[in-house]
């Protein structure tokens, strides 16, 4: 990670554990010493202001109110984990995607360590800190797309990244370049928006359809994204509709992690196509033939036995894959 990005998205994870496991309002002077120590009076105020919206841009609910309630004093800062927190209900992947960046990165890898160090500090400042705040940050989605941290880091950075893409049904790859606005959870798939600089167009990539390694191409800083974009609605714009119906689809033992994490009901041990491994039956909330690339990316570790039209629509494309490689 990029030295000056890995410090930004430190802050703002600091900022957003410092609000969020506090009972009380945080004093400006407080975040300062914790966060800002060696910044200028002016530095802190640019930079506080600009986390402060990126946050608020990612969802996080800061609230300003005052430190005594007595008296009008100097304003403090939190976020109240009940707002911050979705209730406690079935979500789907979608709806589960609104709870922002604490959701969507916490589990990062390269963050956890950040949570960590965030706490201890806290507590060696002597802070009184309500650790069961953190509860709603535990991990619901997976950042596991292996392009992830390049457009992550390009977003926050603002450095165009070049890909090679494969669209649905496409015999082999492109190269893509654009300038990303931001990562997004739609339909439980990571989406990048962005400017497409080749086609001068708005567009949005699934990152499970980028092959190989995405790399940053150009300086940080070299483009801005347009006033009042709303990258989430853009992408739930330009995305594929999702998937409708059920399918029910024989998935080997050992595979399918993602199709049973998401999926209606597991039969366990049933017959498959062959003997070389155990078989579960997984049904699954996505039946259209829309579904059919996601089930062809796990290869011969699935099997559709319904809808008669998504287990068509496989073989269809199985069998031009083949034709196209003969």
């Amino acid at each position: 990670m990029n030295s000056t990005t890995g410090r930004k998205s430190e802050r703002l994870l600091n900022l957003l554990i410092m609000l969020l496991v506090q009972r009380h309002y945080v004093s400006k002077d407080r975040i300062r010493e914790f966060l800002y120590p060696d910044a200028s009076t002016d530095a802190f105020e640019k930079m506080f202001e600009r986390d402060k919206e990126e946050l608020r841009s990612l969802g996080v609910p800061i609230e300003v109110g005052n430190m005594d309630a007595y008296f009008d004093d100097e304003p403090g800062y939190r976020v109240r984990a009940d707002l911050l927190a979705l209730p406690d209900i079935a979500l789907t992947p979608d709806e589960a995607a609104v709870i922002g960046l604490a959701t969507r990165v916490w589990q990062h890898a390269r963050l956890a360590d950040a949570t960590t160090e965030a706490v201890r500090k806290l507590t060696a400042l002597g802070v009184e800190i309500d650790e069961s705040a953190l509860d709603i940050a535990e991990p619901r989605l997976s950042a596991d797309e292996p392009s992830f941290d390049v457009f992550w880091e390009a977003t926050q950075e603002r450095t165009p990244v070049e890909f090679d893409y494969r669209r649905p049904g496409a015999p082999r790859t492109t190269t893509r370049h654009l300038q990303p606005w931001g990562v997004v959870r739609y339909s439980g798939r990571w989406y990048v928006v962005g400017l497409d600089t080749d086609r001068k167009q708005e567009r949005v990539f699934r990152l499970s359809r980028v092959e190989g390694a995405a790399r940053k191409v150009g300086a940080p800083g070299s483009y801005d994204v347009p006033p009042g974009t709303d990258v989430r609605a853009t992408a739930v714009r330009l995305a594929p509709a999702p998937a409708t119906g059920e399918a029910v689809v024989l998935v080997r033992g050992d595979a399918g992690n993602a199709l049973r994490r998401d999926a209606l009901s597991v039969e366990t041990g049933v017959d498959g196509p062959d003997t070389r491994t155990s078989w579960d039956r997984v049904r699954i909330g996505r039946g259209g033939t829309s579904a059919a690339e996601e089930l062809l990316g796990y290869g011969a570790d699935v099997y559709v036995e319904s809808p008669d039209e998504l287990r068509a629509e496989v073989v269809r494309r199985l069998r031009a894959v083949v034709g196209e490689s003969a």
